[in-house]
């Protein structure tokens, strides 16, 4: 049986909600964020904003740079969230195989569909028109029989675009795609990619998967495969829990190893205190460093036993510190987290400590 997924992407999410309560803001460059003056960072941005080049993870200093009449605006999580429990309502009245990326995206599986309408199209508009109706937010939708083809169609004609990939018109639709837009293909990929001539799906699928492999790792492997349109992963409810972490941004950038040291002892006490609180255990820590020119590194190390333990985390955590530059090397950042778990249980991704957008 050929599936139907349907990828909903909400359109600059924070932003047009900021904009739906404050009609003011329409038309303006508006970024969520934190504030210029500080260490803030930019959440999102509207598509006013964006045609000045701002974007998410962006420092706020540097879009007031690009855009001096940007009017930052402070997030608000809990509203973020209602109207992503609002939108998670309206896909339950379709489906219960939802897989959330965030609280702004989702899959859906409408293969059988709760209304027993055949066209996951038509299911696509329906969701979009509740959306709004119920929301005044718009959203863009893509189409298709998996869930790459699915992600790559709602990305297409943003905003409040519905983009329809069948099986008959996949081959054709990923030739002409440039290989920025493949999902999966980031920025430093892209320009290694065009290096070597590799411009739009048409160049990629001349490429041999073991050449690819040469060149790009295990990825290789995965752009072999979807710029074929090949993707056998399932949309699922619940993940399996691969790590838990946490990590914290510092309000000024520390290069003194005392104060890391402190640091480091409190993340790793918080993680200890999340593992032990759902009975997990791990193997592999991964320490993350950021440095204060945004250079970000990370360090890992197994161990034959499964542990959480906070005294051991930051045991191990200050090992890996030593092969770092930090003391020597301003650190805006510091991360840990434990992988290779002893359990099945649903993923939960590193946290910050504190919010991302201080003042």
């Amino acid at each position: 049986m050929i599936r139907k997924i349907i990828h909903i992407d909400m359109d600059a999410f924070y932003a047009s909600v900021e904009e739906r309560d404050n009609p003011e803001l329409k038309g303006k460059p508006v970024a969520v964020g934190g504030s210029p003056t500080g260490r803030g960072v930019l959440a999102t941005a509207n598509y006013v904003a964006r045609k000045y080049g701002l974007r998410s993870a962006m420092s706020s200093a540097q879009a007031l740079r690009l855009c001096p009449k940007v009017i930052f605006i402070r997030p608000r999580f809990e509203v973020y969230k209602e109207a992503s429990n609002q939108i998670r309502e309206i896909f339950e009245e379709y489906t219960d195989l939802i897989q959330p990326l965030s609280l702004d995206e989702a899959y859906l599986d409408v293969t059988e569909s709760k209304t027993n309408n055949p066209s996951a199209t038509l299911i696509a508009k329906e969701i979009k028109q509740k959306i709004f109706d119920r929301t005044q937010l718009t959203a863009s939708a893509g189409v298709s029989f998996n869930k790459f083809l699915a992600k790559v169609a709602s990305d297409f004609q943003k905003p409040n675009g519905l983009t329809v990939i069948t099986p008959e018109s996949a081959t054709g639709f990923l030739m002409k795609l440039p290989i920025g837009k493949f999902h999966g293909v980031g920025r430093v990929t892209k320009q290694k990619m065009n290096l070597l001539g590799i411009d739009t799906g048409a160049d990629l699928i001349k490429w041999k998967e073991e050449d690819l492999t040469r060149h790009f790792g295990k990825a290789g492997s995965y752009y072999y495969h979807i710029v074929r349109g090949e993707d056998d992963r399932e949309v699922t409810p619940e993940h399996t829990r691969k790590s838990v972490g946490a990590e914290r941004t510092f309000s000024t950038d520390y290069k003194e190893w005392e104060i890391l040291l402190t640091e480091l002892k409190t993340i790793a006490e918080k993680v200890s205190e999340r593992m032990q609180k759902i009975s997990v255990k791990g193997k592999t820590i991964t320490v993350k460093v950021r440095y204060d020119d945004f250079d970000t590194i990370t360090r890992s190390h197994t161990t034959p036993e499964y542990y959480n333990e906070s005294d051991f985390i930051y045991e191990q955590a200050l090992q890996l510190m030593d092969h770092t530059q930090a003391g020597e090397r301003k650190v805006r950042l510091l991360g840990i987290a434990l992988s290779n778990l002893d359990n099945e249980m649903d993923f939960i991704a590193p946290q910050q400590l504190k919010l991302p957008f201080p003042a």
